[in-house]
C-alpha cells in the first residue's frame, strides 16, 4: 500500500461537495484520517446547510482559492490545455480512465489518483498547493488544515509565505510535455456536483458504503 493513502483518500472526500453521505460517514474519516480531525470537527459541528454554503463561498467563485491544479501553474493561458492532457495520460499509464465531469486535475480527484499511485503529482504540483493552502489560511477557512495535512506528507518543509511559494514555483520540477496532443479530450469546465456526479475514475462517486469499504479496506492493509 502506497504510503499515506489513506490519508489522501479521506482529503479527496474532505475537499469535495460536502453532501449528505459525506456526513454521513464524519466518524469513519475519522477514525480512519485523525490528521484531518480538525477539519472533520467543525464539519460534524456545522449545520449541513452552512457547510455546503460555505464550501461554495470558498471554492466555486475564487479562482485564488482555486482546487484546479494546474490554474495556479498555467493561469487561463493555451499551456494549461497540455497541462490538463497531460493529467489525464498520466491516469492512463496507470491503468485509470479519467471520466469525472471535472477537469482531471481536480485536486480530490488527484488525491484518489494519489492513494493508489503515489503522490508524485502532488509532488509535482506542490507549489500550487503550498499556494492554495497559504490563501485558505489567510482566508480563515476550516478547509486549509486538510491542506495542511496534505502538504504534510511531501518532503521537505512547507514555504511559510506567499514569497516562499512563488520562489517554489519558479524552481519547480521539469514536466515531460513530449508527444501529448494539446487540447485532446478534454471536457467543459464544471463546478462541484451537488449530489455526486460522476466519479472521476469511471462510474458514480462512490457512495458512503462504498467510501466506508474503500477506507477501511485501505486501512486493513496498512
Amino acid at each position: 500500500m502506497k504510503p499515506h493513502a489513506v490519508l489522501y483518500q479521506a482529503a479527496a472526500y474532505c475537499l469535495s461537495y460536502p453532501d449528505e453521505t459525506f456526513r454521513e460517514r464524519l466518524g469513519l474519516l475519522r477514525a480512519a484520517a485523525p490528521e484531518l480531525a480538525e477539519f472533520l470537527d467543525h464539519a460534524a459541528a456545522e449545520p449541513a446547510q452552512d457547510l455546503a454554503a460555505h464550501y461554495v463561498q470558498v471554492f466555486d467563485f475564487k479562482n485564488r482559492h482555486s482546487l484546479y491544479l494546474s490554474w495556479w501553474r498555467d493561469g487561463d493561458t493555451r499551456r494549461r490545455g497540455m497541462s490538463l492532457v497531460r493529467f489525464k495520460q498520466v491516469y492512463r499509464d496507470h491503468g485509470m480512465e479519467f471520466t469525472g465531469e471535472e477537469l482531471p486535475d481536480f485536486l480530490p480527484a488527484v488525491l484518489e489518483f494519489s492513494a493508489h499511485a503515489g503522490p508524485f503529482l502532488l509532488r509535482e504540483h506542490r507549489a500550487g498547493l503550498e499556494l492554495l493552502r497559504l490563501a485558505l489560511t489567510d482566508f480563515g477557512t476550516p478547509y486549509a488544515s486538510v491542506l495542511d495535512a496534505v502538504c504534510a506528507t511531501l518532503p521537505g518543509p512547507s514555504p511559510k509565505d506567499r514569497a516562499e511559494a512563488l520562489a517554489l514555483a519558479r524552481s519547480g520540477p521539469p514536466r515531460e510535455e513530449v508527444g501529448l496532443e494539446p487540447f485532446g479530450g478534454l471536457e467543459p469546465f464544471g463546478g462541484p456536483e451537488p449530489s455526486g456526479g460522476l466519479g472521476p475514475f469511471g462510474g458514480r462517486a462512490p457512495s458512503a458504503p462504498a467510501a466506508a469499504e474503500d477506507l477501511a479496506g485501505i486501512g486493513e492493509n496498512s
